[in-house]
């Protein structure tokens, strides 16, 4: 185990008032965010527009690390600089996805599990010689009648433990992303007690494992009521369940959790972060952000795939990531929206 590399990457990835931006949407996924302004999903056009997120000036005044996807990592820049050599040059630390996507877990109707363990040790040496630093693998649990079960869970926290540990024998810093996803009609009690599940059976299955806490950071969701829920949470409410979660389940050896977004608004997102930076009690893990569409979804709408956009794009993406960076520090107010 490396692990004067990994205090690097992860007192870097932590450092105060700073993010991760993850900009390591699929094959499938950034085409249907492409088409969503009316946009060809090309590798010509993903390749700008990773460009144009990854040279917003001062960017790295707010975000600390960027997941890229492997197609983004093995990329350069118009002027052919390798995009990881783009991100390091600017003290930004460049990260992969590693995980394959998610199947359905056979014999149990709604549960999904997560592919990419085979091949892994081969692929994460490959991707360290290209300069990834930090890799990342989500697990996603849907809430519903029955599920997730008690077997989707152990296999998926399973899974995660894995990754986390084969990533560490390369010296590479493990994200571990368990996504209780929004979707559905539950309320936030449910949500609570879905996510507290997870997290108890992730950690178990890392500390059978024996990866070292120290060199992980924690992607997980916030603790929220479904979007269908008739009852929805303020900022007060999501960051008073998630701690109280998190308090039960997160062991304080971990150094960092970096919230993903998970379909909340870019507003929403902010909001909620900045209210668990502020609220009161324990609070011995680095409470950050890992964003992707609450970063990118407002430049990517103001760019529309023309390069004439490129600066008004990178000035909307600057905004989003300096307002989180207040949120990550608890200085974020609704007012500073309109500003």
């Amino acid at each position: 185990m490396q692990v004067s590399a990994m205090e690097r990457t992860i007192a870097e990835l932590t450092a105060p008032a700073k993010g991760i931006l993850a900009a390591d949407e699929s094959s499938g996924t950034i085409e249907k965010r492409l088409r969503s302004v009316g946009v060809q999903s090309t590798e010509a056009v993903r390749r700008n527009y990773r460009e144009l997120l990854f040279t917003a000036p001062e960017l790295n005044l707010y975000v600390s690390g960027v997941i890229l996807y492997e197609e983004t990592l093995r990329q350069s820049s118009e002027a052919g600089t390798p995009f990881p050599q783009l991100l390091a040059a600017q003290g930004i630390v460049p990260g992969i996805k590693v995980d394959k996507g998610t199947q359905a877990l056979a014999n149990f109707p709604g549960d999904k599990f997560t592919q990419g363990l085979d091949g892994l040790t081969d692929r994460l040496a490959g991707y360290k010689e290209l300069g990834a630093r930090f890799a990342k693998w989500r697990a996603v649990f849907t809430i519903g009648d029955g599920i997730p079960s008690h077997r989707a869970i152990a296999v998926n926290a399973d899974g995660l433990a894995r990754y986390a540990a084969i990533c560490q024998e390369f010296g590479i810093v493990p994200i571990v992303e368990p996504e209780v996803l929004m979707d559905g009609s539950h309320d936030i009690a449910r949500c609570a007690e879905v996510t507290e599940a997870v997290l108890e059976r992730v950690f178990h299955a890392l500390h059978n494992h024996r990866v070292a806490l120290e060199y992980m950071l924690l992607k997980p969701n916030m603790v929220l009521p479904g979007a269908d829920c008739p009852i929805q949470a303020t900022p007060e409410q999501i960051a008073a369940a998630t701690l109280r979660c998190f308090r039960r389940t997160v062991p304080v050896a971990v150094p960092g959790i970096c919230f993903l977004s998970g379909g909340q608004s870019d507003e929403a997102a902010t909001a909620n972060l900045n209210a668990m930076n502020v609220c009161t009690g324990a609070k011995p893990w680095q409470l950050s952000f890992s964003y992707g569409r609450a970063l990118q979804a407002p430049a990517l709408k103001a760019w529309h795939g023309e390069a004439a956009n490129k600066m008004a794009s990178q000035q909307i993406l600057l905004k989003r990531a300096r307002l989180n960076s207040l949120a990550r520090q608890g200085k974020y107010s609704a007012s500073m929206e309109v500003a």
